[in-house]
């Protein structure tokens, strides 16, 4: 194990041979906690992509006892089926994870231009990196989202499909004023660069929102966001995350990241606090009333409570409260 950070928070656990690092012109980060057999998974749709382009893909282990997926990863990487490194970030958490990944690769591939983010949970279409590339070059944009289509454990939930929970925020193609979630993202080097580490807010690591937060300061600064409706990647959604007390948590939890989104984003002008505080009883006093429209337009009583739970979370993050549903991994 070769230490990466001098502080021993980041180590490489192994890497292809005879990698010609500055020949890469894409870096895929793909995090991965507990998952090995998804993980491999992952690595095989990566493995199948369509491209003329050079890419190479870090591994990011974030368990770094066990390290299961490091252990399932390494024989790929050793043995040259898969271009690429295998990382520990030995600090437990998401955006932790994230960072090392992104400040492996800005440190060990000179020449990149993207950076890509898939979770060890989805499937890259084949096509799914070059349509990602394809975009940001011709949109002009700087960062680009892409759809996470769910995958159902049981084919019965498919009607879960247009919950606000899974569904995208958007169906077309085109530059769009804010993205929200790093499951399929793509990023330029020339973002990562001035936006520098850490990238992502520790105080996210286990609530999630980091990668929200990341976007909207990008967002702010003036960088260009994209979206490409054709990138897709398939997530598996278990079971667990069709019960009612999940998306319960799930939407709390949107409505704490938008409240602590929104409060970084107006800090340092007047009043900050107060405005978003007001903003956020001003949504849950229309809160039923957006539930009854949707309610009328899909017949979901589970959509329909989504905007009313989504405000109670923005008030309840006033006096604190935070839903950390990555804290216990097994239970999300």
């Amino acid at each position: 194990m070769i230490p990466l950070a001098s502080d021993g928070s980041v180590s490489i656990a192994g890497r292809t041979p005879g990698l010609v690092a500055a020949t890469v012109e894409a870096v895929v980060t793909l995090p991965t906690f507990k998952r090995p057999e998804q993980l491999l998974a992952t690595l095989a749709s990566l493995k199948a992509q369509e491209t003329g382009r050079r890419f190479a893909i870090i591994v990011i282990e974030n368990e770094a006892e066990a390290r299961a997926g490091a252990r399932a990863a390494l024989p790929l990487f050793a043995g040259g089926d898969i271009p690429g490194m295998v990382i520990v970030a030995h600090e437990r958490g998401n955006c932790s994870a994230y960072n090392a990944g992104w400040q492996t690769a800005i440190l060990h591939f000179p020449d990149f231009s993207h950076l890509l983010v898939i979770d060890d949970d989805e499937i890259a279409d084949p096509q799914w990196l070059e349509r990602m590339c394809h975009a940001a070059e011709t949109l002009g944009a700087d960062i680009v989202g892409g759809p996470q289509m769910p995958v159902f454990a049981d084919a019965a939930h498919a009607s879960w499909a247009e919950h606000p929970v899974f569904a995208p925020p958007y169906r077309q193609t085109g530059r769009v004023p804010a993205l929200y979630s790093s499951g399929n993202l793509l990023v330029g080097r020339n973002v990562l660069t001035a936006m520098g580490p850490p990238f992502l807010d520790l105080k996210f690591n286990f609530m999630g929102g980091g990668d929200s937060d990341f976007l909207s300061r990008v967002a702010q600064t003036g960088f260009v966001l994209g979206w490409c409706a054709e990138a897709q990647v398939h997530e598996t959604v278990p079971a667990r995350r069709i019960e009612a007390d999940w998306i319960r948590a799930r939407s709390l939890r949107n409505g704490v990241i938008s409240t602590l989104v929104e409060k970084k984003k107006r800090a340092g002008t007047p009043f900050a606090g107060t405005r978003v505080f007001l903003k956020s009883l001003a949504l849950l006093a229309v809160s039923p009333f957006r539930g009854a429209a949707r309610l009328a337009r899909t017949r979901s009583l589970a959509t329909a409570l989504y905007p009313i739970h989504v405000a109670v979370g923005r008030v309840l993050a006033e006096f604190g409260y935070a839903n950390e549903q990555y804290r216990q991994p097994e239970k999300n």
